[in-house]
């Protein structure tokens, strides 16, 4: 998958469960300083990150991951596996 692509994805399941338009989520935006996400929200995230790409994360370490473009990395290393 580009690059590109994943970034798009990733600020799509950012949105949804932020619920927030993906336009106004910028790539180097944090979770919760610029998009106010919450512990509860963060967990969310993976959730929903794991679904939508049909991976498996180790959820402690992807709750490490701040800003938007981490997330991308990060779940590219997981699809690469």
């Amino acid at each position: 998958m580009e690059k590109q692509e994943l970034l798009k994805k990733v600020k799509e399941v950012v949105a949804r469960v932020l619920k927030m338009d993906p336009e106004e989520i910028a790539d180097d935006a944090n979770f919760v300083f610029d998009l106010g996400a919450d512990s509860m929200q963060s967990i969310q995230l993976v959730a929903a990150f794991e679904e939508e790409f049909g991976i498996t994360m180790d959820q402690d370490k992807a709750l490490t991951v701040q800003t938007v473009n981490a997330a991308a990395d990060f779940i590219e290393n997981y699809l690469k596996k």
